[in-house]
């Protein structure tokens, strides 16, 4: 395929790969200089060849001649990352610095595909058996990159499980698909999926539906580890909330919330599943259901003694986890006095609410307390702080 000017997009590749690096080639043995510039030259090589591509397919209009083009492209990268593996199990790429340099141009060929893949996926035929020799570079990069991934430490607990099972379901994926064949879309998928997640910034706040959270939704991730976990955080917010009004605006908010995030394409981790926001979504709608029949049982009963007992309540200017802080401290320092650290929680959360919930759940408080946050731990200290300036003031 020849440019406007005549100029083939792979043409250095084709060059490097076939004559140069080809039996012939490598008559003349390529000084250590040499083979520095040419690893060199792959990196700038790389982003002219995909801006060469992308002015190509841009030229063309109908769909049919940009999916030639992009297969094509993607058949002769393929083609050229087979003869570049070739090429490293002959003799004279038992040199150090020749190894090297052919690792740089499988990177180069590595990338391109990806760029392809990730941009033109909708005219390639996913579901077709990747050839082995990309597949083993694929398999490789991914576990680089998901070590990466396995290292990064956040400040939420709740994001830091999440995180964990995704290392954990895409390990066992990646296990799984060295004993067998995997498909393009599999590929591509588990790509692009460590690509995003590494760009992420982990030290935002915690939310029930965290950062991380959107975009595994965004991005499809269907594993049944990974959606038992966020409807068991669902569930765990949701039991926290004793009025029945409370429960139903916690549903209502997160449904919406699930609602707005963007789903991927025609990209999935579990073929055998749904998506990921389909399961939310259904799992939010039928415990809307089951929560509107409650109410209409209670026959709006239970709201008028829900929102009598809301009067007596003192608002703090803390949130839940801050006051499961300064409870379980002001007991093991002995400030109140009591048979048990469950029974102070019992006696004084329910007396309580913050400017973000009603109706505060004392088991809930007393257990996160054990898993305090620095930054609630720092709040509390400053509360105290404060107070103690304050009685010196007197």
């Amino acid at each position: 395929m020849k440019m406007m000017n005549n100029r083939y997009p792979l043409e250095w590749l084709d060059d490097l790969i076939l004559e140069r690096f080809g039996s012939n080639g490598m008559d003349g043995e390529l000084t250590r200089e040499q083979l520095v510039a040419i690893s060199e030259d792959a990196a700038k090589e790389s982003v002219k060849i995909q801006v060469r591509i992308k002015n190509e397919i841009f030229a063309l209009k109908r769909k049919k001649q940009i999916r030639l083009l992009v297969r094509k492209y993607h058949s002769t990268l393929i083609f050229l990352l087979d003869a570049m593996a070739d090429r490293q199990k002959e003799d004279a790429f038992q040199n150090a610095a020749l190894s090297r340099c052919g690792e740089d141009i499988i990177r180069c060929i590595d990338g391109l595909l990806s760029f392809l893949e990730q941009r033109y996926s909708g005219y390639l035929s996913l579901d077709e058996r990747m050839p082995i020799v990309y597949l083993l570079v694929s398999r490789k990069e991914a576990r680089l990159k998901l070590k990466r991934l396995q290292k990064i430490q956040t400040g939420s607990g709740q994001v830091q499980q999440a995180l964990g099972a995704v290392v954990e379901e895409l390990g066992q994926s990646l296990s799984m698909q060295g004993r067998s064949r995997a498909t393009f879309r599999q590929v591509i998928y588990e790509r692009t999926l460590l690509n995003e997640l590494l760009q992420i910034d982990y030290s935002q706040e915690e939310a029930m539906i965290a950062l991380l959270d959107r975009k595994l939704v965004s991005l499809n991730f269907n594993s049944a580890v990974y959606i038992n976990l966020l409807i068991s955080r669902f569930m765990s917010g949701l039991e926290e909330r004793e009025s029945l009004s409370e429960k139903l605006g916690f549903l209502s908010y997160h449904l919406k919330e699930v609602t707005q995030i963007p789903s991927g394409g025609k990209l999935f981790f579990n073929a055998g599943l749904e998506p990921v926001k389909t399961v939310l979504e259904n799992w939010f709608r039928r415990e809307l259901e089951y929560l509107e029949k409650q109410m209409e049982l209670a026959g709006g009963q239970g709201l008028a003694s829900s929102d009598q007992k809301h009067e007596n309540k003192l608002e703090c200017d803390l949130s839940a986890d801050q006051i499961g802080i300064i409870l379980r401290a002001a007991d093991e320092a002995r400030v109140v006095k009591s048979r048990s650290m469950s029974l102070v929680f019992q006696r004084i959360v329910p007396h309580l609410s913050t400017a973000f919930k009603r109706d505060l759940s004392y088991q809930s408080v007393r257990s996160k307390s054990y898993n305090a946050e620095e930054n609630d731990k720092n709040i509390a200290i400053l509360t105290l702080e404060k107070m103690i300036r304050k009685i010196r003031s007197y």
